[in-house]
């Protein structure tokens, strides 16, 4: 898929991580179902007890019990002081599982907020927001008969045309030059959520851009290579900037195509235990030129990646110093659907660099400042097509 149509689609992906903005600095690696507690821990009556004084004295609404026990699961873990580990509510905990499976049940729309709060969509085509008849522009003003408010919180709305396939959803619409609302029935399918974009940005210069390590990731690499191949590309710049990871399985994977046989990185467990994780299998890119871009939101599972290529000296690093986030997630489903994320172990370089807190720095440090960004320059990206090209110095 060529880099327009999937920055178009990476829109609408960054949109949906607004309630999970956190959960791709993580590294995950299992889930376990957790079997729910039964009966009241006698030193927790405190807790029911403060919030009977609060139901008596408060001057204003009072929340349910859910969100007092979630607000208390939130409070409790804060002590840990370990950012990483951290409670999800249900439908935050759905949207972040398709995030990491790439796919999810919706309308085939993107979905955008205005600075005025307007929520707009404009339907991929041949989709079933499109098959419908929504057009580009129309602003949502319900969904299923409820309003969508500038005062909708945009997570609430993309749960609203988000869910199970095959099921129908009603979509209001205000459409320019129209009289009255439009109503549209439209049935949810599969909507694919690419992780990869690429183009060919320079003669015999492939880029491809990795936007999150999800299930899909590594196959959607490969077939990056494989059309850049066919435009004549021989080397590659890897762009991990803004990449916060994922799951740890896609990340080997993708490693595992420029490296062979080697260890990729170590997991180390809070009893001194170790595991190394290999480069698997018979790679697509193991002898042409490559460079990585790199940043400070590069991290966690990009971390890895970026870090066994350095250690290996499989290519360079170009960029800035990433983020320093490389400890592991278990993700413990509970019994309502909310999840607890719990830090297990930290990773390690092939060469056992320490990279929680410290980060990577990469080979040629380049700045991207806010100048560039105003004047649609990419320094970082320039500076590695000139090295791939044979401008070597630094």
């Amino acid at each position: 898929m060529k880099l327009k149509t999937i920055l178009r689609i990476g829109l609408y992906t960054t949109l949906c991580l607004v309630v999970v903005t956190s959960a791709f600095a993580i590294g995950y690696t299992a889930r376990a179902a957790h079997s729910p507690v039964t009966g009241e821990d006698a030193s927790f009556s405190v807790f029911w007890e403060a919030w009977r004084v609060i139901d008596q004295h408060f001057y204003g609404d009072t929340p349910g019990e859910a969100a007092r026990t979630y607000g208390a699961i939130r409070g409790s873990l804060d002590v840990l002081e370990d950012p990483y580990t951290y409670f999800v509510e249900p439908q935050q905990r759905d949207r972040e599982q398709e995030e990491l499976r790439g796919s999810f049940g919706g309308i085939g729309a993107w979905v955008e907020r205005t600075e005025d709060g307007r929520v707009l969509l404009t339907p991929m085509e041949g989709r079933p927001a499109d098959r419908a008849g929504v057009r580009a522009g129309d602003e949502l003003i319900a969904v299923d008969g409820t309003p969508i408010t500038p005062d909708t919180p945009f997570a609430d709305v993309l749960a609203m045309v988000r869910g199970q396939r095959g099921q129908i959803v009603r979509l209001t619409v205000h459409r320019s030059g129209a009289d009255e609302p439009l109503t549209f029935e439209v049935e949810r399918e599969e909507i694919i959520t690419p992780s990869v974009a690429w183009e060919l940005k320079a003669p015999e210069t492939g880029y491809i851009q990795l936007s999150i390590f999800n299930e899909r990731t590594s196959d959607e690499l490969r077939d990056a290579v494989r059309d850049l191949r066919s435009q004549g590309a021989s080397r590659y710049v890897i762009d991990l900037r803004n990449n916060g990871g994922g799951l740890l399985p896609a990340a080997i994977d993708v490693a595992s195509q420029f490296l062979d046989g080697v260890v990729v990185m170590y997991e180390r467990r809070s009893d001194g235990t170790e595991e190394a994780y290999r480069a698997e299998g018979r790679g697509i890119l193991l002898e042409e030129p490559v460079v990585f871009l790199v940043n400070s939101a590069t991290a966690s599972a990009s971390e890895i990646v970026a870090g066994a290529i350095q250690d290996h000296e499989r290519g360079i690093l170009i960029g800035t110093e990433t983020l320093g986030k490389a400890s592991v997630q278990l993700i413990f489903d509970l019994s309502d659907g909310s999840s607890v994320h719990v830090t297990n172990a930290h990773w390690f370089t092939p060469s056992r660099r320490e990279i929680n807190s410290v980060g990577l720095t990469p080979d040629i440090v380049v700045e991207y400042t806010d100048q560039d960004r105003e004047e649609e320059r990419d320094p970082q990206l320039e500076r590695a097509i000139r090295y791939l090209q044979g401008s070597h110095n630094r």
